[in-house]
Order: structure tokens, then C-alpha cells, then sequence
């Protein structure tokens, strides 16, 4: 590795992650409205708030950048796939399962120093200490039904990475 990257690749990510972005939003809006947890339908809100404010100041410095135009953005595959995963589990699994389908996050370079600062400290923390809490109440199965959407949740966050860096796109 030599710390380069097409920037081709870089837009296609770009796009696909405005994308994800907008469906990743919706996710956490409805499974706030899904709860019954005061505390929780804040957390989530305010994680909904939050991505959308620093999302979009990002995606329009490279939106501008690059000249990218979202009118003509379609979803990849693993894209419409991911979030497709995640709207079926907020909106059919239980708050647990939801949860655990969330927790993965996609940080690239400019990402990552936005969520290397204290406020993404923070906000990890608060989503730790909201997984700890909603795991300890569950039975085995409905922690091996939790830690299951977690680990589908990664492999399609893994999924979506390899797309956009292989720029893959619809066979047909």
C-alpha cells in the first residue's frame, strides 16, 4: 500500500456512501420510532441528526469538488443490499437486533479525522454502553439472534467497501 487511491474509486465510494447515507438515516428514524425507551429514541435521533449535519458537509465538499451529481446516482448492488438488510431489521427485527445491525460505520481518511475527534468519542461510547445494556437483557437466543445481525451487518459493511473500490455495478 502506498497510501494513493483512484479517484475514480474515491467518487464511486462517494456516491454509493450519500446513498447508504440517506437509507442509514431513515434506519435510525425508524427504530426510534420503534422504541419505547425515551433515552433510546433520543440516542437515536440525535445519531440520525448527527450523520445527516457532518454526512453533509462532507458529501458537498466532494459533491463540488468532483462535480458529482446526485440527480444521477443509482444504488450498487451491495449497496441497495446493505441497506435493504438494515430497513428489514429495524423496521421487522426486534430493537436489539436492529441495534446490533447499525453499530457498523465505514471511516475513510477525511472520515476518519471527523470521527477521530472527542464528539465521535463520545457518540461511540454512548453506542457501546447502549449495546451493553440492551444485551443484558436478553435471553441466549435473542443474543445469538442480536450478535447474528451484527455479523450479517459487517460482511455487508465489507461488501460495500469492495464494491465501490471495484466500482462494481449492475451485471444486467
Amino acid at each position: 500500500m502506498n497510501g494513493t487511491l483512484d479517484i475514480e474509486k474515491f467518487k464511486f465510494y462517494i456516491m454509493q456512501d450519500a446513498l447508504y447515507l440517506v437509507d442509514f438515516g431513515r434506519a435510525l428514524s425508524i427504530l426510534a420510532g420503534r422504541c419505547s425507551e425515551p433515552k433510546l429514541v433520543r440516542l437515536l435521533l440525535s445519531f440520525a441528526t448527527g450523520i445527516e449535519s457532518v454526512e453533509e458537509l462532507l458529501h458537498e465538499k466532494y459533491f463540488k469538488l468532483f462535480d458529482i451529481q446526485q440527480r444521477t446516482m443509482e444504488q450498487s448492488p451491495s449497496c441497495l443490499a446493505y441497506t435493504q438488510f438494515l430497513l428489514a431489521k429495524v423496521s421487522l427485527g426486534s430493537i436489539e437486533e436492529a441495534w446490533a445491525a447499525l453499530l457498523p460505520t465505514n471511516p475513510f481518511k477525511e472520515w476518519i479525522d471527523t470521527y477521530a475527534g472527542e464528539e465521535y468519542s463520545d457518540v461511540a461510547q454512548q453506542a457501546i454502553d447502549t449495546t451493553e445494556l440492551l444485551a443484558q437483557q436478553l435471553s441466549e437466543t435473542s443474543f445469538e439472534k442480536m450478535k447474528e445481525a451484527f455479523i450479517y451487518s459487517s460482511r455487508f459493511e465489507y461488501m460495500f467497501w469492495d464494491s465501490a473500490y471495484k466500482q462494481q455495478w449492475w451485471v444486467i
